[in-house]
């Protein structure tokens, strides 16, 4: 097994760990980390609104896909954890319209949790591609 860290951008190394992670063998996997509504350098966006988060976050995670040679339409797994999962239905469609549109339908989980790791985030989507 050969692994390969995949960073579009860098200051999460600074926290111990990579945006994505590429472990090849008979097929190409990637293994996402949470990704949320953060710019590039690292600053959180969005505060409070949910629907422009969840596009930050959905950003963010092709932005990695496409380090890694892949896109949406490679996902096979995406876990989405937020603070308010009433409010997040609310905005879905905007997920859902992207996913639809690169023709992908992965497996999904959805957790409501406390709080996600940077204050103020409201949703993460961690996802899983094979190609």
């Amino acid at each position: 097994m050969v692994r390969t860290a995949v960073n579009p951008v860098t200051w999460s190394l600074d926290l111990g760990f990579n945006q994505g992670e590429i472990v090849s063998g008979e097929t190409r996997t990637l293994y996402c980390s949470g990704q949320t509504a953060m710019d590039s350098d690292g600053k959180p966006r969005h505060e409070g609104d949910m629907a422009a988060q969840l596009a930050l976050s959905l950003d963010n995670l092709e932005a990695v896909l496409h380090e890694a040679g892949m896109s949406l339409a490679n996902l096979v797994r995406l876990n989405v954890y937020t603070t308010d999962v009433d409010l997040l239905f609310q905005h879905y469609g905007g997920l859902t319209s992207r996913l639809g549109a690169a023709r992908v339908a992965p497996t999904t989980t959805m957790l409501g949790v406390t709080r996600l790791a940077i204050p103020g985030q409201l949703v993460e989507l961690e996802g899983t591609a094979v190609e």
